[in-house]
């Protein structure tokens, strides 16, 4: 409607990194649901009427998924344009950074007084803070009131999120598994799957913060020809 009503220029925000952060984060979120749901709602086998209509949802859903994929696809910048950064790769990876961090504290429980798994824990809420005041300055156009060369401090905040990281993935598996077995039966919420997901998600996040160390250093130190 704002685009349509030619209305969104009034608004105080950057438009195209709008847009471009909500595709994506749609995206992320449509998709999570096209596999959550079906796993939880749909058992086999399916003869009901409301398990057919529950099937053609996720079906849907599923289509929706790929129209919010194809519209990040196409809405993402070239190669050497950075006038938009939510629509470049780093960008992009910060929503997925700051989405998978809020999958991560969906799925933690109380870690107790555990030194180790609480510096896990600490490492999730700052990064995923920055990450998100990121985006936030992004969209409301007020990087450029930094007192440093943001492309720099992009690079070095993604290595420190990087090393902070790679911490993670070492001690919180370590520490939340060492002495203890799968607990049989365990359930949808048992303790031992949800650290287990919480594990997976690190190391998805560390991936994402890699690739976005390897796309920020490649954007600040590589002179692409014009």
């Amino acid at each position: 409607l704002l685009e349509l009503l030619e209305l969104y220029p009034k608004l105080p925000l950057s438009w195209d990194d709008f847009t471009s952060a909500f595709s994506m984060l749609a995206a992320l979120m449509i998709f999570t649901t096209s596999v959550v749901f079906p796993s939880t709602f749909i058992s086999s086998p399916c003869n009901s009427d409301t398990c057919a209509r529950q099937a053609a949802a996720t079906a849907i859903s599923c289509l929706c998924f790929l129209a919010y994929a194809l519209e990040v696809g196409l809405t993402r910048a070239k190669p050497g344009d950075i006038s938009s950064f939510l629509s470049t790769v780093p960008g992009l990876l910060k929503v997925f950074e700051a989405y998978v961090a809020c999958l991560i504290f969906s799925l933690l429980g109380d870690v107790g007084s555990e030194p180790a798994l609480q510096w896990c824990v600490a490492v999730y809420a700052i990064c995923f803070i920055i990450t998100l005041l990121i985006i936030i300055m992004t969209i409301g156009r007020c990087l450029a009131y930094m007192p440093c060369p943001l492309e720099k401090m992009l690079v070095g905040y993604n290595a420190l999120a990087l090393v902070m990281y790679l911490t993670v993935t070492v001690i919180w598996p370590l520490y939340s598994f060492r002495n203890t077995r799968r607990p049989n039966p365990c359930g949808a919420n048992c303790w031992w799957n949800r650290r287990l997901g919480v594990t997976f998600l690190t190391i998805f996040n560390l991936l994402a913060y890699l690739v976005d160390l390897v796309y920020s250093t490649k954007m600040v130190f590589v002179t692409v020809p014009t």
